[in-house]
């Protein structure tokens, strides 16, 4: 062989070894499809020759032929698995396709933007979830702006999630609902927060129920209203009068901007049943009822259910006592006379005191009036 054709040769097997250094495990490279049959696909990405890719690589699910995904002189990316060897190397589409919608969340993740997640499964700790053909996870946390008990509700939902945190080497893809839902209700704080002012009647959802009271939605803000605010009856669990989903009107009590807490009354909206009782009732009245509680400084007297009456320790009897029990006992039937009803503090003030004096003054009176007309006749006798 001529020293010219070795130099040649030699050139030749130079480009070919530098054009494969070109191409490495992990590249995704744009080749034109030259060949297809039903198996396979052969592509040419510039390499010294045609590479065939089988029909599980061309598309997932693996197709009934290779011609169902491509034809000849499509242009398509495709993932280098491999390169040299008898067939020229592994290639694959399926992992370029999916090297790329990697690549797209990544973008969208870096512009903040949300994406659509079909919910599969419950695993533990989270959620399953498919966003583009790219499986994705969603943290029990990071689902609702509170615990959730049961995540099995959420299978075959679709919601609109945050990507968090992506790792396309280790197939990690993490999704935050909670997120979005945190930056929707910031927006609505911002703005209720900046109109609403206390004193004011506003409709309202009820959205969770706690020991303490009712958590109620008004309008992408919940406000509390706390146990002794749901009713002017003693409520003992808010259950007893509220029910999730119910709604209901409530009033303003305080508006907080720095602490984002609104304290809320369902009660105030109503009219209060003490005053509907307190109207049948007027000072100086003579009712009776019975001691239902003995105090250090009285008795309370129900007047009628729910609705009872002080008589303080110095109007239960005549002479001085003690205690309350020196002159009645709980269960006893009383006649009292009503001294003052005050409204704005919801007391009212009786007497056992005032009703037995008026009594014996009225007996007396009585008893003058029927001894006249005796004394007149015995006068007109002794004439």
């Amino acid at each position: 062989m001529s020293e010219d054709m070795k130099n040649v040769e030699d050139m030749g097997t130079l480009l070919e070894e530098s054009d494969f250094k070109e191409f490495k495990p992990g590249d995704v490279v744009e080749g034109e499809v030259i060949k297809v049959d039903r198996d396979e696909a052969y592509v040419d990405i510039g390499y010294k020759q045609e590479i065939p890719v089988p029909k599980r690589e061309l598309a997932y699910p693996e197709p009934e032929s290779a011609k169902d995904v491509v034809k000849p002189g499509d242009k398509i990316n495709v993932y280098i698995q491999s390169i040299g060897g008898e067939n020229g190397g592994v290639l694959s589409k399926v992992k370029a396709d999916r090297q790329v919608v990697w690549e797209d969340m990544k973008a969208i993740k870096e512009r903040g933007e949300t994406v659509e997640a079909q919910i599969t499964q419950v695993v533990k700790g989270g959620l399953v979830a498919v966003v583009n053909g790219l499986r994705g996870f969603i943290p029990a946390s990071q689902m609702e702006l509170h615990f959730v008990k049961d995540l099995g509700v959420y299978v075959n939902q679709t919601v609109t999630a945050l990507p968090i945190e992506i790792d396309s080497h280790k197939q990690r893809l993490v999704l935050s609902r909670r997120r979005i839902l945190e930056k929707e209700r910031d927006e609505k704080q911002q703005e209720i927060f900046s109109t609403l002012e206390a004193g004011r009647i506003v409709k309202g959802v009820v959205k969770r129920l706690v020991d303490y009271g009712a958590f109620i939605d008004i309008g992408g803000v919940d406000g509390l209203a706390h146990i002794s605010d749901l009713s002017w009856e003693r409520v003992k669990q808010p259950s007893d009068v509220l029910q999730v989903g119910d709604e209901v009107e409530v009033f303003v009590k305080n508006v907080d901007p720095e602490s984002k807490r609104i304290s809320l009354s369902i009660k105030d909206t109503q009219r209060d049943p003490w005053l509907d009782k307190a109207e049948k009732y007027h000072e100086g009245d003579y009712i009776e009822g019975k001691i239902i509680k003995l105090t250090d400084f009285g008795a309370f007297m129900e007047i009628e259910p729910g609705f009872d009456g002080l008589i303080p320790m110095g109007e239960l009897c005549d002479r001085r006592i003690e205690r309350a029990d020196e002159a009645v006992h709980t269960g006893d039937e009383v006649k009292v006379k009503v001294m003052r009803i005050d409204t704005k503090r919801k007391r009212i003030s009786l007497s056992v005191n005032r009703a037995r004096r008026d009594a014996e003054t009225e007996n007396y009176r009585r008893n003058r009036e029927e001894s006249a007309p005796a004394e007149e006749t015995a006068e007109n006798t002794e004439e």
